[in-house]
């Protein structure tokens, strides 16, 4: 993935300058979810699929990622730096 749109409040990321895959925006009023209270939702979910959760896990907490409860054989649930929780998948 790269950086095919960077204005300050608008950031795009794709596998290709002309192939923008998902995109986001920085808001002045921002209120960080907690995961997996209702009252503070998580705005977005992102699952992203890989090859072993194990050496996933290690990478994505080396970027700034914390583990979060819940999880299963197949998936483990996480917060980015901020407070989003996402999914790793494996099938």
């Amino acid at each position: 993935m790269q950086r095919v749109q960077d204005e300050g409040d608008w950031v795009v990321i794709g596998d290709a300058p002309d192939r923008p895959g998902i995109a986001f925006q920085r808001v002045q009023t921002f209120r960080a979810p907690d995961w997996p209270d209702p009252a503070h939702p998580q705005q977005m979910h992102v699952d992203v699929r890989v090859d072993n959760l194990d050496e996933a896990e290690q990478k994505v907490e080396a970027l700034g990622a914390s583990r979060l409860p819940g999880g299963g054989d197949r998936f483990r649930v996480f917060a980015d730096p901020v407070g989003h929780p996402f999914c790793l998948v494996s099938w």
